[in-house]
């Protein structure tokens, strides 16, 4: 029997769906709409774009802010270590320059003092009236150098830095360029015939630049030689005055050529 096929096409057609059936599901995009209209599934696909891209975000400011703390760090170490070399340095300089001004400020007291007795001496000679005489001159208190005055504290020894650690300027206790002057005082028993003169007396030597303080400790009469007089004890201080108010002349010897 022979069949006759009006509906070209028709199978063809038929072949063709089956193919792309067999191939790709249409289907399953057509369902797509229904399920994407779910909310929760949209919440959560949503929530996980954002995630990933605040963590992108976050891993590459971390990243960047990372490198330049590294780069930060790197420049503190190197200051640090440049001014801990200078910081030592100066804490070196300092202490050289607290001997130095020590030693001269001993040499200059020393200096100062070695004619103590000679200017009481000069003084209590020029101040002196007429009819009026000592019986004794006698001071107490140490002169500049005759003690030692030299000895200074030991600078203390700075702690080991950690290895690796930049090494770090400890100063020790700071020397004390000043020199300690021990007070004098200055004694002087006498007599007088008048005792207006003892009053002169006093007034001159407190005018004098290297004394004050002068008091009058004991007047009594007495008689000497079937004669009154007055027996006195003064007591005053040595003060050093400014070197602007000493004056020195050189001392030069000469020798006779043969």
């Amino acid at each position: 029997m022979i069949e006759i096929n009006l509906l070209p096409g028709g199978k063809r057609r038929q072949r063709r769906k089956g193919a792309a059936g067999a191939g790709f599901d249409l289907s399953a995009l057509k369902a797509l709409p229904a399920k994407i209209k779910d909310p929760y599934l949209i919440g959560g696909v949503t929530g996980l774009v954002v995630g990933l891209g605040a963590l992108a975000v976050m891993y590459t400011t971390q990243g960047a802010r990372t490198n330049k703390l590294a780069a930060a760090e790197e420049a503190a170490v190197k200051d640090s270590t440049n001014f801990a070399r200078v910081l030592a340095q100066k804490v070196r300089a300092e202490a050289t320059r607290d001997t130095v001004l020590r030693q001269l400020n001993v040499i200059r007291s020393i200096d100062e003092d070695r004619f103590i007795w000679p200017h009481i001496l000069d003084e209590v000679s020029r101040a002196l009236p007429p009819y009026t005489w000592l019986t004794t001159v006698a001071y107490s208190g140490t002169p500049q150098g005759t003690v030692n005055v030299v000895g200074s504290p030991a600078p203390a020894k700075a702690a080991k830095p950690a290895k690796g650690a930049p090494a770090k300027a400890k100063a020790g206790p700071k020397m004390d360029t000043g020199v300690t002057r021990e007070e004098v005082s200055v004694r002087l028993e006498g007599r007088t015939v008048d005792i207006q003169a003892l009053t002169r007396f006093m007034r001159e030597l407190e005018a004098s630049p290297f004394l004050s303080n002068v008091t009058l400790d004991r007047s009594e009469l007495t008689v000497e030689q079937n004669k009154d007089i007055t027996a006195f004890t003064l007591q005053m201080k040595y003060s050093r005055p400014d070197t602007t108010a000493v004056r020195r002349t050189p001392v030069t010897l000469s020798s006779a050529a043969n």
